[in-house]
């Protein structure tokens, strides 16, 4: 029996400010539990070895048929790191010894070799990242390299077309590289800093100067990039409102056009770097929340607005505008302004997501190695989704996105009415409801400022594979 809407919450008017943001402190105690983040649906916990290199071109030729392009995102995972910082979950090596990294760019030309003829003249590149581990511990000239490679192989959109970004470690990075990078075609950074506050960056192995991280965006800046992102962590050890509110005033007085700001998730039985973290050193809930709390109002005061789980923009970014638009997406690599598109993941442990299916590859260099020398896909895992699993894939991104779901579109593209197909859900949706995440009527569920930091909470609803009893503990805190 589908549960009837509440009438203690109006539906949000016409003309709702998608980026209005609510900090409801006793709220997100109460309900902020684990789970997942949705930069896929399946998450990746649901892939399985069946998902194999037959089924992997099928999908690909299925998605890419001859005699039309279509557009493609490339990732490219870069696994080294100088050094290692403890709280980092990312698949990494740590190694300061060049040559590891030549050795890695061989097999990805192997790779590429494998990948570019299901693509021959069918896709044209319209995003490409880079990302890690620390991309930018390859020399200029290995950057270079990889990017010759990725242009022998793969049709590119012009520079001023195209989306081309990089992670950048502003400690290993001088102005020339990042004019080398510029010149490679690269218009787009992100650049982490965590936190500014020395006590902080000694807990977790990470010593980065503001003047070195300022030197960097300066160099972007002069070198033509459009859009320059700073990443920040709360949550990490040691960390108080005072420390982080000086960090947020310094990124803010270098107005980086977008910020992340993550939460940090504690969870050592499966990142063992994080069992260097002094677990007595962090911060309890209580501080986190007023952190958060902090960091959205300043923000704010600054200009900034919320896009999304854990996103900020200035109101003229290529983000904020596509919210605003309703074209916003979201993908493995966070939010982006282009449409769903294929996306493409080259290196080890890379995902990707090419139509109705994703598919990982392996994590270990050496097995990466061993299967492109048989001449295979190093592929391990992945999935087909259903019918149903695609449905709730569009679903979930249109809440992550837009904050909003229109049943008419709903019902009108999938052919099914909203409220018989998700009859389970709500008796759940309407609790939220009467919490003041979101609102409901007949045509519409919007979610409220209050529910923007629940997203997660809100998404999860939506999620049949969790709601088959799949295990919480694995993910991270929604907030």
């Amino acid at each position: 029996m589908n549960a009837p809407a509440p009438t203690a919450i109006k539906p949000a008017p016409a003309d709702f400010d998608v980026q209005g943001l609510c900090f409801d402190k006793s709220l997100i105690e109460r309900l902020a539990g684990n789970g997942p983040r949705y930069t896929s649906y399946p998450t990746a916990d649901h892939f399985h070895a069946g998902f194999d290199e037959a089924a992997y071109r099928a999908e690909v030729a299925r998605q890419f048929p001859a005699g039309q392009q279509g557009p493609l995102s490339l990732y490219v995972h870069i696994p080294f790191c100088n050094t290692i910082c403890y709280y980092c979950g990312c698949n990494k090596i740590i190694t300061k010894n060049k040559a590891h990294a030549e050795v890695y760019l061989d097999y990805l030309d192997k790779e590429l070799a494998l990948q570019a003829p299901l693509f021959a003249g069918r896709a044209k590149v319209e995003q490409l990242h880079f990302g890690g581990g620390t991309p930018t511990f390859l020399s200029d000239a290995q950057l270079g390299r990889l990017m010759g490679q990725l242009r022998a192989h793969f049709d590119f959109a012009p520079k001023d077309e195209g989306e081309y970004s990089i992670e950048i470690d502003p400690r290993k990075v001088q102005p020339a590289t990042v004019a080398h990078l510029g010149k490679l075609g690269f218009n787009r950074m992100s650049l982490g800093v965590q936190d500014f506050d020395p006590a902080v960056q000694r807990a977790v192995n990470r010593i980065q100067s503001e003047a070195e991280t300022l030197a960097v965006i300066a160099a972007a800046r002069a070198h033509g990039f459009k859009s320059i992102s700073i990443d920040l962590i709360y949550g990490l050890p040691l960390q108080t409102v005072q420390g982080f509110s000086a960090t947020l005033d310094k990124v803010i007085a270098a107005r980086p056009d977008r910020l992340s700001i993550y939460n940090y998730a504690h969870m050592p039985q499966l990142f063992k770097t994080q069992r260097q973290i002094n677990e007595a050193d962090l911060p309890a809930l209580d501080t986190k929340l007023d952190i958060l709390s902090l960091a959205i109002s300043k923000l704010a005061a600054a200009g900034y607005v919320y896009v999304g789980m854990d996103h900020f923009a200035l109101p003229d970014d290529e983000l904020a505008i596509a919210q605003r638009a309703g074209t916003l997406h979201r993908n493995f690599q966070g939010y982006s302004t282009r449409d769903d598109i294929d996306l493409l993941a080259l290196g080890v442990s890379g995902i990707s997501k090419l139509g109705a299916s994703y598919s990982q590859n392996v994590r270990g260099t050496e097995e990466y190695y061993a299967l492109l020398d048989a001449g295979k896909l190093p592929l391990f895992r992945g999935i087909a989704l259903n019918e149903d699993d695609r449905l709730r894939r569009s679903l979930i991104q249109q809440l992550m996105c837009d904050f909003a779901l229109d049943f008419a579109q709903l019902e009108a593209h999938w052919g099914i009415r909203f409220k018989d197909y998700f009859a389970a859900e709500q008796p759940k949706l309407a609790a939220l409801a009467n919490d003041g995440l979101l609102s409901l009527d007949e045509q519409r569920l919007q979610v409220l400022p209050r529910g923007r930091l629940l997203i997660r909470n809100i998404a999860m609803i939506f999620d049949r594979r969790l709601q088959q009893g799949q295990p919480l503990q694995r993910y991270s805190k929604t907030i």
